[in-house]
């Protein structure tokens, strides 16, 4: 079998606002997210994932800032676009592992809930699915609350 991986990084700014989207999942937060779609960093990270595995660049290129398109979009029809970009090339998600990393909002009784929306979007298993969440200790525009940012890693194959 053919298998390729790769990798996915995505960093927000908070702004003023009562929520954040995290996995597709929209979270209660005394901060909202300043972003050209809905910010959900988690997807972000996915999609680069996913498109760097297959050989398509990255999501500022398929999903541009200055196209008003994707101005405020659900991350959700982002990552069904590059599920589909990827099935056209004939590769399909065999699994996704994603670190959150933020030191607010907590994400514990969310997980599930993300795991269940990107399984679905992946067309995968939920076990298929990571989701784990770190802070910055403290440290760095991240660790003084500042934004909030995702890493991924997904392994595709061809068939």
């Amino acid at each position: 079998m053919n298998f390729r991986t790769g990798t996915g990084y995505d960093v927000h700014a908070f702004t003023a606002g009562d929520h954040v989207m995290l996995g597709g999942v929209r979270i209660a937060h005394d901060k909202g997210i300043r972003a050209h779609s809905d910010g959900d960093v988690i997807i972000h990270a996915l999609c680069d994932a996913l498109l760097g595995a297959a050989g398509l660049g990255d999501i500022g290129q398929h999903f541009p800032d200055t196209d008003a398109r994707w101005r405020g979009a659900d991350s959700r029809a982002l990552l069904v676009e590059v599920v589909r970009m990827l099935a056209q090339r004939g590769w399909r998600t065999i699994n996704a592992d994603v670190t959150l990393i933020a030191e607010a909002p907590r994400i514990g009784a969310h997980r599930a809930a993300m795991r269940q929306v990107l399984s679905e979007t992946l067309g995968v298993e939920a076990a298929a699915v990571n989701i784990k969440a770190t802070t910055q200790e403290g440290l760095g525009a991240i660790g003084r609350g500042e934004g909030i940012a995702a890493q991924a890693v997904a392994l595709i194959t061809a068939g």
